[in-house]
């Protein structure tokens, strides 16, 4: 496992839900980025995020590690659920509601 591997599974399993993305929760550099925080938020859950345009190398090995070629990317619990589209579509089926409560984490304070 290469040393990004290493990095970002360390980030992905010692958290939650993380949420790879362009900037930060509070002022995204992209309009997907926005939207999965927005997501998030509504949802009430507490997450962490990373920002991707910190570090080159996380940039381009999240890419590697989900085999998704976008960001954002969300994980909660260590598994891969998708970028802001899918996260969207989630949301409106009310599935990533689901995945929250099923997978038990945390709400934020």
């Amino acid at each position: 496992m290469t040393d990004v591997n290493q990095r970002i599974g360390e980030i992905v399993n010692g958290n939650d839900i993380v949420l790879f993305m362009k900037g930060t929760p509070l002022f995204p550099q992209c309009g997907f980025s926005s939207r999965a925080i927005a997501i998030l938020e509504h949802l009430g859950v507490a997450y962490e995020s990373v920002d991707v345009l910190q570090d080159q190398d996380i940039r381009q090995g999240i890419k590697a590690f989900s085999e998704w070629p976008t960001i954002p990317q969300l994980y909660v619990k260590g598994e891969f659920v998708g970028g802001s589209d899918i996260m969207m579509e989630m949301f409106e089926a009310g599935e990533l509601q689901q995945l929250m409560t099923d997978q038990g984490v945390a709400r934020a304070d």
